[in-house]
């Protein structure tokens, strides 16, 4: 049955962005200081990008989020492809320790934002056709696991462990929603725990960031450092902030204040009331997109849905609890505020999704 698009969805997204760009041009002023070329480049490519995601939004909103069901395997078979790519020397490069991303010419772009709209289609799909042999084990649940392992095996090569807790997060609510039992969900989580001790071992980074979270002040130059400088920039916001522009942490301080500190930038300014509307605001796009998936009676529409808009809430306040220290540094960026055209093209089309399933769910 044809609805009407989601009007009051689409308003609060659209002020998301809108507060977002803000945002990332004040937190880029940081770089003007330094260099007015790349401070230029930032902002044109985050136009660009945001342009073409708004574009492809509006197209994908007029097409039926059916096909996505139709071609849920080839596009998660392409995605994962495609993330394999950033082991080839002549087009992935890395940045931090970290290969993630292409190299394609003019632009870069990171696979794995793909990759996780690819495996949400596919899970969905997989999922809504199953039905009742979710509940079992032998056709429910290790299929389940091998899918998301699938996954996991390529994002811990990278490595990319703050996408990992995104996407495998994502796949167990979807599992749950799917018709999974608690049973099976408590499993889901203690596999979980035992594969992050386990990254957490082997891999050096992981447990920097780990001893850093429990003893923060133990290397305030070294692994505490951008933590530490968060918490700085969030604490000297106070209850108003020093207002837009003002901050000084990104002036040579905060690590990466464009990327995954950028909510720090936006403490600073406007303070304790600024940073809860935000909250707020991310809060009102979640409850006002499960109204959309509630009242959608598709199977895959209700999957597919639920999947994008958990993965877009999850990762954004994984990344606003890490520069609190609330949780331990991930790395994942601020979705539709942080620099990172790719991230934001992918999450404007799977607004576009969204849009589509509250017209035709």
């Amino acid at each position: 049955m044809k609805k009407g698009k989601d009007k009051i969805f689409m308003i609060i997204f659209l002020t998301i962005v809108l507060v977002g760009f803000f945002i990332l041009f004040s937190a880029s002023m940081g770089l003007l200081m330094r260099d007015k070329a790349n401070f230029s480049s930032i902002v044109l490519k985050q136009l660009f990008f945001g342009a073409g995601g708004f574009v492809a939004m509006l197209i994908i909103s007029k097409i039926n989020y059916k096909n996505w069901q139709r071609f849920a395997l080839p596009l998660f078979l392409f995605s994962f492809l495609l993330a394999l790519l950033v082991f080839e020397p002549h087009i992935g490069f890395g940045y931090g320790g970290a290969k993630r991303w292409l190299n394609l010419g003019p632009i870069t772009f990171q696979p794995s934002e793909l990759l996780k709209l690819g495996f949400i289609a596919y899970l969905a799909s997989w999922i809504s056709a199953r039905k009742n042999d979710i509940k079992s084990f032998r056709y429910g649940l290790f299929p389940f696991l091998i899918i998301v392992a699938f996954v996991g095996f390529i994002l811990i090569a990278e490595p990319d462990i703050g996408t990992l807790g995104v996407i495998a997060i994502t796949s167990a609510l979807m599992f749950f929603i799917g018709g999974g039992r608690i049973a099976q969900i408590v499993l889901i989580i203690l596999l979980g725990l035992a594969l992050l001790c386990g990254l957490v071992f082997v891999k050096e980074h992981a447990m920097d960031r780990i001893q850093t979270f429990f003893k923060p002040s133990a290397d305030l130059q070294g692994s505490g450092y951008q933590v530490r400088q968060s918490l700085i920039a969030v604490g000297s916001g106070g209850i108003y902030g020093r207002g837009f522009g003002m901050s000084i942490q990104k002036f040579n301080y905060l690590p990466e204040p464009i990327g995954d500190s950028i909510f720090a930038v936006f403490a600073e300014e406007f303070g304790f009331i600024g940073s809860v509307a935000l909250l707020a605001l991310f809060l009102l796009f979640l409850y006002r997109g499960f109204l959309i998936i509630l009242r959608a009676t598709d199977p895959f529409a209700k999957l597919l849905g639920a999947g994008i808009l958990i993965s877009i809430v999850i990762q954004s306040f994984i990344n606003i609890g890490s520069m609190v220290g609330i949780i331990p540094l991930t790395g994942v960026p601020l979705i539709f505020v942080s620099q990172g055209g790719s991230a934001l093209a992918i999450a404007l089309l799977e607004i576009g999704i969204l849009l589509n399933i509250s017209k035709y769910g």
